[in-house]
């Protein structure tokens, strides 16, 4: 390579970048595949929230569910409580991951927003979003009764998401004609 290639070699670097850098622009979150798809979801310990329990997967297995990823600091957490908590009013087991929070302040999030979750997990580092590919919050799966992860949800879970895409899903899941 002769020296004026190396002077045009930032500039190439830079354009690359922007290229790829651009690009990310026009993707959809909640259209990024998981790879936990048609696997069993991840084995952990992790505490209760508010509590010396330790939960681990078998905890959130056995039936049909949702496992629903939020935090206090998550604005659009706030935005899909209300309706997490009419489909827990309905029958829909909904576990939650708390994910990256304080105990408290997720505490005091469930005691004025009502609690629509039969447990919540506390993962306060992370760890258990990591190994699901946790991009943020808030995300939802949609577990068989064998734990296995049928379907992943990026963004807030509302009428239509449900009515549209998880709902059809759960429904199938529960009268068996998924294959596992």
């Amino acid at each position: 390579m002769g020296p004026r290639f190396k002077l045009f070699l930032p500039l190439f670097l830079f354009a690359l970048l922007a290229i790829v850098l651009f690009r990310g622009l026009f993707l959809d979150p909640s259209e990024m595949p998981s790879a936990l798809i048609d696997r069993p979801l991840p084995s952990f310990s992790l505490p209760a929230l508010g509590g010396d329990r330790q939960l681990s997967r078998e905890d959130v297995t056995g039936e049909v569910a949702l496992l629903n990823v939020w935090a206090t600091w998550c604005v659009s957490c706030r935005v899909e409580h209300p309706y997490l908590k009419q489909l827990a009013d309905k029958g829909i087991p909904i576990y939650g991951l708390n994910y990256k929070d304080s105990d408290s302040a997720a505490q005091r999030w469930l005691d004025e927003l009502g609690d629509p979750y039969r447990l919540n997990i506390a993962d306060r580092e992370g760890t258990l979003g990591v190994d699901l590919g946790v991009y943020g919050a808030p995300e939802t799966y949609l577990l068989d009764a064998n734990g296995v992860v049928r379907y992943r949800h990026v963004g807030v879970v509302d009428a239509q998401v449900w009515e549209t895409v998880l709902e059809p899903l759960y429904r199938e899941l529960k009268t068996g004609q998924v294959a596992p």
